[in-house]
C-alpha cells in the first residue's frame, strides 16, 4: 500500500509541467571537458549569436573535481596560446595552483624498501608538465567561459533525458526536482525541474555519468567495442613540514601495499606551499570481494617512502573518484541523434601516463568545432523565440543533428594516436602473466614496440562480473588506523566537505523497489558485504541484526556519498543505480 501511494505521489509530481528554455548548445557537466567545449564553441561564435549553457551539479565550479593532478598543457595551449603567461605567471592573483614538475621518480615498493625503476615516456614530466590542483584550474576555466558569454548554472543536477516523439533521439535534458523528502513526497520547498531544449546535447559528466550511462545503453554505443574497465582513485592533500617538501617533485609507485592480483599504484605530488598530494589507484577488476581500496590506501602511507614525507604534517583534504582504465578499446561511439559524448564520459584517460585532462580537453575542442559547423547553419533559438514566441516552438518533430564528423575528427587527431600507442599496456596486466609479467610487457611496449605491435589486447568481463564469491578467498584483514598517518573512514569523509539533506530522497537506488532486505538475501551470502568494502566513504554498511536470516541488514548512509560511482560500477549483481542527488549536494573539493 505504501509503495502504491508513493507511486501515485511521484506520478502526480511528474505530470506537473516544467518550464522550458531553448538554447543552441547544452553541456551537461562543468569540468575541464565541459568548460573547454563551451569556450571553444564561443571562440568560434565570433558574433555571439548562439546561447551556450553549462549545467553543473556541484554548488561551485571545481568542487566535484578530483584529480592527481599533473597537467600536460598541450590542449590548454591550443585553447589559450598565452596560457603560460596569463595563468602560470600570475597564479597568486588568479588562484590557480600549478607548479612546473622539477623531479620525476618511479619506484617499486616492497614492504619496507623502494627500488628505482626506469622512467617510461609517459611518466616523464620534468620540464614539460605541471603539478597542482585541478579544481582551481576548473574555476579558472569557468571565468574564461563567462568572459565569452557562456551561461554557467551550478547547483543543478541533470536527472532526465527528453526524447523526441518517436524516441529515436534526444532534444534536451531536464534538471532534478528540488524539495522531495526521503519518502518521495514534495516538501514545502518543492520546485519542479527545468527543461533545456537544445540543438545538441554535449555529455561531459565525467567518469560513468548517470545520463551518459543511459544514452550508451539506449543507442547501443558500445556495440563492437570493449566493456569499460575502471579504477578507484583515492587521494589526500597534506600540509607537510618544509624540510619534507620538494616543490615540483612527482613520484609514482607500484607494488606495496597491493598484492600481485591487484592492479594499481601510488603517487605523491609536491606543489603550492608545502602541499603534498598523496594517493592510490586500485583497478576495480579485482576478484576478491574482501579487498578494501580505502584500507589499502591507509596502508600505503605507512611505507617509509610516504611516511618520511608525511610525518609531522597535517591531512587537510580527502577525496575519491572512479577513473576510466579501458583505454582506446573501451571508448564508445561518440555521437548519437541529438548529442555527443566528450572527456571522461567517453573514457579518454591515458592510463600509463595517469593523465586524462589533456585528452579530455582536446576531445571537447573537436566536438565543439563539429557542433559549431552544423549549428551555425541553423538560426539561433533566440531569434526564433523573438519571431514566434516560446510557446510556438516545438523541436520534438524536427530532424535531429547526428554529428558523425566529431568521431572522424577524433580518429585523425593526436588523441587517437596517443591512445593507440598505449592501448596494450593496461590490459597486459589482466593476462595470466600477472603483475610482473604485465610490468615486463608494458616496459617492452613503451620502450621498444612503442605501440606498433600487430595485436590489440581486449578487456573481457566487466568489473562487476569479475568479482568472485567470497568462499574462493581467505578474508583480508587490515590494521586499525593510528589517527596520525592513517584514519578511519568517517574522519576522511569529514575532510571532503560532503553534504546531503537528511530529509532528501536517497539517490542510491536498489533494484526497482529499494528492497534492502531482498538485496541482503541475494548478495550477502555470496559476497559477504563487498559493498561495504569497496565504498571509500562508508555509504554502505551491513550491520548486525539478529532477526535477519544472515545476522545482518543492509544500511545506506547516502549522506556520506562523495559521488565516486564505485557502487554503480563494482556491485556484482548490478542492482545499485547511482542517480544524481539534488543540485549542490556532495563533496566540496577546493584544492584537489
Amino acid at each position: 500500500m505504501k509503495l502504491l501511494m508513493l507511486r501515485r505521489y511521484m506520478s502526480s509530481i511528474s505530470s506537473m509541467p516544467r518550464v522550458k528554455d531553448f538554447v543552441d548548445l547544452c553541456i551537461v557537466g562543468g569540468g575541464p571537458a565541459g568548460l573547454t567545449a563551451a569556450i571553444k564553441f564561443k571562440q568560434l561564435d565570433k558574433e555571439n549569436k548562439y546561447r551556450v549553457v553549462v549545467l553543473e551539479k556541484a554548488g561551485d565550479l571545481g568542487s566535484h573535481t578530483l584529480s592527481g593532478m599533473i597537467l600536460e598543457p598541450r590542449s590548454m595551449l591550443e585553447l589559450f596560446p598565452n596560457f603560460k603567461e596569463e595563468c602560470l605567471a600570475n597564479k597568486k592573483d588568479n588562484g590557480v595552483m600549478l607548479d612546473p614538475v622539477t623531479n620525476d621518480q618511479f619506484k617499486l615498493l616492497t614492504a619496507s624498501a623502494s627500488i628505482p625503476l626506469p622512467l617510461t615516456p609517459g611518466l616523464t614530466n620534468k620540464g614539460k608538465n605541471y603539478v597542482g590542483s585541478l579544481s582551481t584550474v576548473v574555476r579558472w576555466l569557468g571565468e574564461k567561459a563567462e568572459e565569452l558569454g557562456v551561461e554557467l548554472y551550478t547547483g543543478v543536477s541533470v536527472s532526465d533525458i527528453i526524447y523526441n516523439k518517436d524516441k529515436t533521439g534526444i532534444i534536451g535534458v531536464a534538471t532534478k526536482d528540488l524539495g522531495i523528502d526521503k519518502n518521495g513526497k514534495p516538501k514545502d520547498s518543492f520546485e519542479r525541474g527545468l527543461e533545456f531544449h537544445s540543438k545538441q546535447i554535449v555529455l561531459a559528466e565525467g567518469c560513468h555519468g548517470s545520463i551518459t550511462k543511459q544514452i550508451i545503453n539506449k543507442f547501443n554505443l558500445r556495440e563492437g567495442r570493449n566493456n569499460q574497465s575502471y579504477g578507484l582513485g583515492l587521494k589526500e592533500v597534506w600540509e607537510v613540514k618544509p624540510e619534507n617538501f620538494n616543490k615540483g617533485m612527482v613520484a609514482h609507485t607500484m607494488g606495496y601495499p597491493l598484492s600481485k592480483d591487484l592492479y594499481g599504484g601510488g603517487f605523491q605530488y609536491h606543489f603550492g606551499d608545502n602541499l603534498v598530494s598523496v594517493g592510490l589507484v586500485v583497478g576495480l577488476d579485482y576478484e576478491d570481494p574482501s579487498v578494501s581500496p580505502y584500507q589499502e590506501f591507509q596502508k600505503l602511507k605507512h611505507h617509509p617512502f610516504y611516511s618520511e614525507v608525511l610525518k609531522g604534517g597535517k591531512c587537510i583534504a580527502y577525496g575519491a573518484r572512479a577513473l576510466n582504465e579501458g583505454g582506446l578499446q573501451a571508448i564508445p561511439k561518440l555521437n548519437f541523434p541529438g548529442g555527443v559524448i566528450i572527456g571522461a564520459s567517453a573514457g579518454f584517460m591515458n592510463v600509463p601516463k595517469i593523465k586524462g585532462t589533456h585528452t579530455a580537453m582536446k576531445s571537447a575542442m573537436l566536438a565543439a568545432e563539429s557542433c559549431y559547423d552544423e549549428i551555425s547553419k541553423l538560426p539561433a533559438f533566440e531569434s526564433l523565440v523573438e519571431e514566434k514566441g516560446e510557446d510556438n516552438i516545438d523541436i520534438s518533430e524536427e530532424p535531429l543533428l547526428n554529428i558523425e564528423s566529431y568521431e572522424r575528427a577524433l580518429m585523425k587527431s593526436w588523441v587517437y594516436d596517443e591512445l593507440y600507442q598505449v592501448r596494450n599496456i593496461r590490459p597486459s596486466f589482466n593476462t595470466k602473466a600477472g603483475l610482473f609479467g604485465g610490468m615486463m610487457y608494458s616496459g617492452m611496449d613503451a620502450l621498444l614496440l612503442k605501440g606498433k605491435a600487430p595485436w590489440t589486447f581486449s578487456f573481457g568481463k566487466s568489473d562487476a562480473t569479475a568479482t568472485k564469491p567470497a568462499s574462493n578467498f581467505k578474508p583480508r584483514s587490515y590494521p586499525k588506523p593510528d589517527g596520525v598517518l592513517s584514519f578511519d573512514i568517517l574522519t576522511s569523509v569529514s575532510r571532503t566537505g560532503t553534504y546531503h539533506d537528511d530529509n532528501e530522497q536517497c539517490h542510491l537506488r536498489i533494484g526497482k523497489d529499494q528492497n534492502l532486505k531482498e538485496f541482503t538475501q541475494e548478495t550477502y551470502p555470496v559476497y559477504k558485504g563487498v559493498e561495504q568494502k569497496f565504498c571509500p566513504a562508508g555509504v554502505y554498511e551491513f550491520v548486525k541484526d539478529e532477526t535477519s536470516k544472515y545476522g545482518v541488514k543492509f544500511k545506506i548512509n547516502s549522506q556520506n556519498c562523495i559521488h565516486c560511482k564505485t557502487c554503480d560500477i563494482k556491485s556484482p549483481t548490478q542492482q545499485i543505480n547511482w542517480t544524481v542527488p539534488e543540485g549542490g549536494d556532495g563533496p566540496k573539493y577546493t584544492i584537489t
